[in-house]
């Protein structure tokens, strides 16, 4: 099932719930057809996305779109991730997608661009992290914040494990690994794959979601992916100046025991997994549906930000 038909169903179920006592699959074949053909003509948008394949200035960093993949603006990004269900984000750069794909596309992957100017980024403790051990206390991590997930409204998350097992490659300062997620109630896992890349006053981050089956193809465009974006002069992380620059309160082991899918929103559970999960914003959506259907008749507002010396962007 497509994100189009999964909204639709979602839409419709939620409305029997709390308007009517009609039985959902007589509202479904009758409504189905039209509300189908208003949310494809009300979402013409997102055919007219504005896509780069060459060179791309971050601000901090350069991308060179990788091979096979286009680029997704920063404004426009930020619209996308808000129609996927995510707070509006002002540190992303950008989005990633496979050259074929586009926000509705199922079954694929996104990578997301930002940055987080924490400061500079002590890598002195890569060669004492002990993954194996790192991995068990971040399972139980997430097993005892469960409780408080369920309680927001929030399916429960199992950390299954490494996707793939931390590196650091400390000649250029890149860091990757990835995460393994099962949301309950879903046959089909969560991949996680996150990218980091360090510089003088902070780090670029990368991030790819999608179905854990997409995994090989992520493996076989990471060399392409990691050489795809570096940081311009003056803000590589041997440009760090002990007498100005701020240090981050966080090192290696501190990046990779992040939380599990800061972002992902409804992304991870309509795009992704192609199917409901009813955990808890039936209500919620039934309530603000004309508010929902509006996302698809307009772009949600960014506001526009002004940019200055490279510093200065980006705030968190």
């Amino acid at each position: 099932m497509n994100f189009l038909k999964t909204l639709i169903v979602f839409f419709l179920f939620s409305s029997a719930l709390y308007a009517t006592e009609t039985p959902v699959d007589t509202i479904v074949e009758n409504d189905t057809l039209n509300l189908e053909a208003q949310i494809r003509e009300d979402s013409l948008w997102v055919t007219n996305l504005t896509y780069q394949t060459t060179l791309v200035d971050l601000g901090v960093a350069e991308l060179h779109v990788p091979k096979g993949y286009k680029y997704l603006n920063r404004k426009d990004s930020r619209v996308v991730l808000q129609m996927w269900g995510n707070p509006d984000d002002s540190t992303t750069l950008g989005l990633l997608f496979k050259e074929h794909q586009n926000p509705f596309t199922a079954g694929s992957y996104v990578i997301e661009i930002s940055y987080d100017n924490v400061g500079h980024v002590d890598d002195d403790d890569a060669d004492d992290l002990d993954y194996d051990e790192m991995l068990v206390d971040l399972q139980k991590e997430t097993v005892e914040a469960n409780p408080i997930r369920k309680q927001m409204g929030y399916p429960a998350i199992t950390l299954v494990g490494w996707a793939a097992t931390p590196y650091y490659d400390e000649d250029n300062k890149k860091l990757h690994w990835a995460k393994e997620v099962k949301f309950e109630g879903n046959d089909v896992n969560t991949l996680n794959y996150n990218i980091r890349i360090l510089g003088r006053n902070g780090y670029l981050v990368l991030n790819a979601i999608g179905d854990i089956n997409v995994l090989p193809e992520v493996n076989k465009d990471l060399n392409n992916i990691l050489a795809s974006v570096n940081f311009k002069a003056g803000q590589q992380y041997d440009n760090f100046d002990p007498d100005i620059d701020e240090v981050a309160a966080v090192g290696i082991g501190g990046l990779i025991a992040g939380k599990v899918l800061a972002k992902v929103g409804l992304w991870a559970v309509m795009l992704k997994f192609g199917k409901i999960i009813l955990f808890g914003i039936v209500a919620l959506f039934a309530a603000f549906k004309s508010r929902i259907l509006g996302w698809f008749k307009k772009k949600p507002k960014v506001e526009e930000e002004v940019v200055t010396t490279p510093n200065k962007e980006l705030q968190p």
